[in-house]
């Protein structure tokens, strides 16, 4: 019979072979987890009876993860699923027991992550994991597999969760200093703390498949190993998470805000994408008889998310913050653009063998929902391809920023979020319920950001005006 081990290869596959080794194993506690709206993992401990009747009929959840922010300031309201004019009833949230993984840092405690259902056991619209799950089952029922792989960049502080409130989130002191990408040096200063990522999160089944120094002091850029959509989102989520806990063990506290500091790059969240038809082994989005490789479906995919990013923006820029990533001259698409391996458009499009051919979509900041943002990346791409949305725009070469013809994202995000809320194309890719649900609360968001007085304020004119 299998254990419990540091082995995740030997881990089993099939259903039954998990839960018998659940049944089998002597720790008498699971740990399980679900999403919020802004993708912050939320869980508990169940002692295993109790984890085990779940597996049956699932479990109370409080809904109220779905009625607050980042912070756990209940919204006003407007939120209609759920509120003080509800009582913040418990949802139903139903173990996927394939998502089943252990936590080497937890002494390989077993682990499983959630999706939520409604009151008649239909997919919660407004669960993030059961959107992504419903978009990957349009891509299925067309005949495709999507297949994705994240990047997220990340800055790191010798800073800890209580020494940071005590500066009241001012001045963090990086990791390291300078600009050192790519740093073989870095990196072997913090050598610990790197050989731990690796390591770990291999083990956690959150495989890396690159990990090195970016530019900008104290900061790193992880590859993770492409999957199928679905586990692609759950890899994203986990990796976030389970990159703090680990750094914690280090003094270390990891930061995945899309921009820290005006002077420095933000952080990137980078979706590399194709469609599979895995009955033939084949990449969709490869032809030997275009001159860029692209076939007519990978055309009408890119096609369709550039139709659609301005219109569903705040999936992949969801915070205030976000939108100080998004300017000109910092790595950072501002444009509605592609082009040929160019790293200034929204999409990069990496001609190369039939099997590595594929979209970089380079929008998103490493603040990102990973389940939202892929179900924006594939249901807009979907979009391109039932409606056959020709490639019209040339690729640019040289300098996105420059370019002249190119459609401007929008700059903030109460503007992004009113282009989604009022968007009969957002609707159509991700449902009226969704859709009013997220776009209240990225108004929240914002309405707490105007009545917020910021040190720039107090610098400003607290004396001289």
């Amino acid at each position: 019979m299998t254990q419990l081990g540091n082995d995740p290869h030997s881990l089993p596959k099939k259903s039954e072979d998990i839960l018998e080794l659940i049944k089998s194993s002597p720790t008498e506690k699971i740990k399980v987890a679900v999403t919020d709206i802004d993708g912050v993992l939320r869980g508990k401990y169940l002692l295993k009876s109790k984890f085990l009747s779940a597996l049956e009929s699932g479990f109370g959840f409080c809904n109220v993860v779905f009625g607050w922010d980042s912070s756990d300031v209940c919204y006003d309201q407007e939120v209609e699923y759920t509120g003080w004019h509800t009582g913040y009833p418990d949802a139903l949230a139903r173990i996927d027991i394939n998502s089943f993984r252990q936590i080497p840092w937890e002494n390989n405690l077993a682990f499983f992550l959630a999706d939520f259902e409604s009151s008649n056991s239909k997919s919660l619209s407004i669960c993030p994991r059961q959107l992504l799950k419903k978009i990957i089952s349009q891509a299925h029922q067309m005949g495709f597999s999507p297949f994705f792989g994240l990047e997220f960049e990340w800055f790191n502080f010798q800073e800890t969760p209580e020494t940071l409130a005590a500066k009241k989130y001012q001045d963090p002191k990086p990791l390291t200093p300078g600009m050192y990408g790519y740093s073989l040096l870095r990196s072997s200063l913090n050598q610990p703390y790197f050989k731990a990522l690796m390591d770990e999160l291999h083990q956690f089944r959150v495989p890396l498949e690159g990990l090195h120094t970016e530019t900008g002091p104290g900061v790193f850029e992880a590859a993770l190993l492409y999957s199928d959509a679905l586990e692609a989102g759950d890899r994203a989520v986990l990796f976030k998470n389970s990159t703090k806990e680990i750094a914690y063990r280090f003094g270390i506290m990891p930061s995945f805000i899309a921009k820290w500091n005006v002077n420095l790059p933000g952080c990137s969240g980078h979706h590399h994408q194709s469609l599979w038809n895995l009955t033939e082994d084949k990449n969709l989005f490869y032809s030997s008889q275009d001159p860029h490789g692209m076939s007519d479906t990978f055309k009408h995919y890119l096609a369709g998310q550039m139709k659609c990013l301005s219109e569903i923006l705040p999936l992949f820029a969801p915070t205030v913050n976000s939108y100080k990533r998004l300017v000109d001259g910092y790595w950072a698409p501002t444009k509605v653009s592609w082009g040929i391996d160019n790293r200034t458009t929204a999409f990069r499009v990496i001609p190369g063998s039939s099997k590595s051919t594929r979209l970089e979509t380079r929008v998103p900041g490493s603040d990102i929902n990973p389940y939202l943002a892929i179900a924006a990346c594939l249901a807009s791409g979907l979009y391109g391809i039932k409606n056959k949305l020709p490639l019209n725009e040339a690729p640019i070469t040289g300098s996105a920023y420059l370019s002249s013809h190119a459609k401007s994202l929008p700059k903030n995000l109460y503007d992004a979020t009113q282009k989604m809320a009022d968007s009969p194309v957002a609707h159509e890719l991700f449902g009226k319920e969704f859709v009013d649900h997220f776009t209240k609360t990225r108004f929240w968001e914002w309405r707490q950001f105007q009545t917020a007085v910021t040190d720039w304020e107090m610098k400003r004119y607290f004396e001289i005006i």
